[in-house]
């Protein structure tokens, strides 16, 4: 089946990636269209993947790579928290949480398990097909996978109050991804996510090319991939079930000393990806975007997955166009590519209703809170 993807289905495999935009857009799906364009803006920065033409650079050497994944992530969820942060503690509106509270269980009990099962398989099974989308990552799994369990729960209003399925819906779909994103990897020979582009080079040093004919000269080296995805999952079990308490003791903190923390080790972060000081404007810069967008409700993540898909939906757009001479419509006859298709539309239309739905529940909850 792998040997059968061309651009056509890589395509519309991005164009299902974008879809999932309306599921995470939050209250306001057309809030969410607007965050997704800026992100596709952003994406156009720089040279053109295929031809190489330069694009919104303004003669500015550093833009010709475009706005860098890791930066641009840090500057819209961690710079833009800790200048919100920052402005509630002047304001006096931050609350410092202590607890005296000690973990005695540190797995789930049988009556908390019944309770979140359902968001355990589902963030799996979404974490596993988000992570097989080229590029999209544990990111954008942990913000679909939330934002569909939210959206089928009976008490939504609950969710981002810390109950036990909003947790598990999380990290169910992030530890889902790491798996999933070994699919493109191992059938295509495609990275999922920035982990496995390291894993794609390694391979590659070592004389080996993913892709499907790796199940035919290099079986033994599959299932050895497999293998050490079982025991890192365990492994992560024992890590967690032993840090557990020293993990909840951050809560602690006290938020004057955190912010600080988290500022410097943020532009850290983004200094080492390219050991770039450029990189570190260009965090600080969307530092200040994410904020202003938290400010008026605008959701960030839909920015990010335009972001990602956005340069390899252009690329094989491009592609597809220039092999079939200009006719775009030929994409009908490549069946996988039109079942992707159909997908995201039922995606799209699935994602509205239940965000329709939602609306009118906080509605009508509101209404009865003000009789």
């Amino acid at each position: 089946m792998a040997m059968k993807f061309t651009s056509a289905e890589m395509l519309m495999l991005a164009f299902f990636g974008l879809s999932v935009i309306v599921s995470i857009s939050g209250k306001s799906i057309s809030k969410g269209l607007i965050a997704a364009f800026f992100g596709l803006l952003l994406a156009t920065v720089g040279q053109d993947p295929t031809y190489g033409a330069k694009r919104f650079v303004f003669g500015f050497r550093p833009l010709l790579s475009g706005f860098s994944f890791i930066p641009t992530l840090i500057g819209l969820f961690a710079i833009a928290e800790v200048i919100a942060g920052v402005e509630r503690i002047i304001n006096g509106e931050e609350k410092q949480q202590k607890s005296e509270e000690k973990i005695t269980n540190v797995l789930p009990d049988l009556k908390t398990i019944g309770q979140i099962w359902p968001n355990i398989i589902s963030g799996g099974l979404i974490g596993t097909m988000i992570g097989a989308i080229p590029g999209a990552g544990g990111d954008i799994a942990v913000f679909v996978s939330y934002g569909f369990n939210k959206s089928a729960s009976k008490h939504p209003e609950l969710y981002g109050t810390g109950i036990p399925n909003g947790v598990a819906a999380t990290e169910s779909a992030n530890n889902g991804c790491s798996g999933g994103a070994m699919i493109p990897l191992l059938s295509l020979g495609v990275p999922g996510d920035a982990v496995t582009a390291v894993l794609l080079g390694a391979f590659i040093m070592k004389g080996i090319q993913p892709g499907p004919m790796m199940y035919v000269n290099e079986l033994p080296t599959v299932y050895r991939v497999f293998a050490a995805l079982m025991l890192a999952n365990l492994a992560m079990l024992v890590v967690g079930c032993a840090g557990v308490r020293f993990f909840a003791k951050i809560v602690s903190v006290e938020k004057k000393m955190l912010y600080p923390i988290i500022l410097v080790v943020s532009l850290l972060g983004a200094f080492s990806i390219n050991k770039n000081i450029f990189d570190v404007g260009v965090c600080v810069l969307f530092g200040v975007v994410g904020y202003l967008m938290n400010k008026f409700e605008f959701p960030l993540s839909p920015i990010l997955l335009a972001l990602i898909l956005g340069p390899m939906c252009e690329q094989n757009f491009v592609r597809f166009v220039d092999v079939n001479n200009g006719n775009f419509w030929e994409i009908l006859n490549r069946p996988i590519a039109v079942g992707f298709f159909l997908v995201s539309v039922a995606t799209i239309l699935f994602s509205i209703y239940n965000q329709r739905k939602i609306n009118k529940r906080e509605a009508a909850n509101k209404k009865k809170l003000s009789n």
